[in-house]
């Protein structure tokens, strides 16, 4: 088992940048089994999805080419093939996005059941369901979902649950189905716009989307001649920092960032007495000398995201007061706070969605052990804030190469010479 060995952090300053968004970056490359032409993208984060990916457009039949840094440039194929790799499948969730575009391009879509981490294993049925409503048929057999239709057609589809990668996957299939899609009840992430921005200048017909529905007019032949695809600022990134930045800061501005999409939890920062200054690509963010309790709900953006409630979780610890958790998108998510009550947190686990948080308490460096990346997360900041060196332990690969840009991004490019070194990598087995 490999593990990150951390020493705790003095005080934070300067200036730390954003790097493109994950939930972007993937969405973008599954969208070019839409195209016929190649297109550019931008600002492209060097990340193990997206390498995962990548692997899985290229057994596809798709051309990636680095163009510089942080671009790529991908050329469809005449004919993409309809199966996806098994084993690239099933080790990330997001892999499930291709399957709108596949069959809306080929008539076909063969998958395994997409996995990922720990709570990376989610239902489908949103997905299943919704292309069924677009004329799929669908089958299953010992874990290979096949897919299969002649052409999509335009269906009225409402989402029982909020989902972000189904109403991407769905748009995307619908650009090219016959005639009109309308989706209802979609999710609203920054992600959904930017796409359906780039496909209506690549000439699809899609409004609405940033809304809670999205209407799709299909049929259109996309063209990504001397087209480049700007992936946007990672949202979760800039808020981890900005939490990092609440918890040890002195002044730390977050830049490169779009500070609209952090609105919910700038809005609990601030209510933590935390000083927060917005300009146009910037968050800067002061520590103040107490933080002030907070309650909090998780909610589909725009509101509090369930990405921020672990790391919000570990600030929660340090304000005076009760402070209230309640986690409403993901079942189990607030297992980890077991290991936090180790390190020295009091938090008091109501049922799997609710906590009660009081502080504050002074922590103390532990053996944990990481089932996914934002308990990870949380986990590094405590042992930034905590009393003595921690170890932080990971299995997944996923997680240890995210963590460990967190990792190098705080230690290059806001530390520098304030502390020698907060953290260590090594081997545990």
């Amino acid at each position: 088992m490999e593990a990150f060995f951390i020493q705790p952090a003095r005080r934070l300053e300067g200036v730390i940048p954003v790097r493109g968004a994950k939930n972007s970056i993937l969405k973008a490359m599954a969208a070019s089994l839409l195209f016929r032409t190649p297109f550019l993208i931008d600002n492209v984060p060097h990340i193990v999805d997206y390498q995962q990916m990548e692997n899985l457009l290229v057994s596809a039949g798709v051309l990636v080419e680095r163009v510089g840094e942080r671009q790529v440039r991908l050329t469809p194929p005449r004919h993409p093939e309809s199966t996806l790799d098994p084993e690239v499948a099933q080790s990330f969730r997001s892999s499930v996005v291709l399957i709108g575009p596949l069959l809306a391009r080929t008539g076909k879509a063969v998958f395994p059941y997409p996995g990922g981490c720990v709570i990376g294993k989610r239902p489908i049925d949103l997905f299943l369901e919704g292309l069924a409503r677009m004329g799929a048929l669908v089958r299953e057999e010992n874990g290979i979902f096949t897919l299969s239709a002649k052409r999509l057609v335009g269906a009225d589809i409402f989402f029982r649950k909020v989902s972000v990668t189904a109403t991407e996957t769905l748009m995307m299939a619908a650009v090219l189905a016959r005639g009109k899609t309308v989706l209802s009840n979609a999710a609203r992430e920054p992600e959904i716009p930017a796409l359906a921005e780039f496909l209506n200048l690549c000439g699809a017909r899609i409004s609405g989307a940033g809304t809670s529905t999205i209407t799709i007019r299909g049929g259109a032949k996309l063209d990504g001649a001397r087209r480049v695809f700007r992936i946007i600022p990672d949202r979760v990134e800039a808020g981890s920092f900005a939490i990092l930045a609440a918890l040890r800061g002195g002044r730390l501005r977050v830049a490169n960032c779009i500070p609209e999409h952090l609105a919910g939890l700038l809005a609990a920062l601030r209510e933590a007495g935390v000083f927060i200054e917005c300009g146009k690509d910037w968050v800067e963010i002061t520590a103040p000398k107490q933080l002030f309790p907070v309650n909090v709900q998780t909610r589909e953006y725009p509101g509090f995201v369930t990405d921020f409630q672990s790391p919000f979780m570990v600030l929660l610890t340090q304000a005076v007061g009760m402070s209230t958790v309640f986690e409403t998108i993901y079942e189990g998510r607030l297992e980890y706070t077991r290991d936090l009550n180790r390190m020295g947190a009091e938090i008091i686990l109501c049922d799997p969605h609710r906590a009660i948080v009081v502080g504050p308490t002074p922590l103390f460096g532990r053996v944990v052990e990481s089932p996914d990346l934002r308990a990870g997360l949380a986990f590094i900041l405590a042992a930034l804030v905590a009393k003595g060196p921690s170890t932080v332990q990971h299995k997944p690969r996923k997680i240890r190469c995210i963590l460990l840009v967190f990792f190098d991004r705080v230690s290059l490019e806001v530390l520098q010479s304030r502390d020698e070194s907060i953290f260590e990598m090594g081997s545990n087995t």
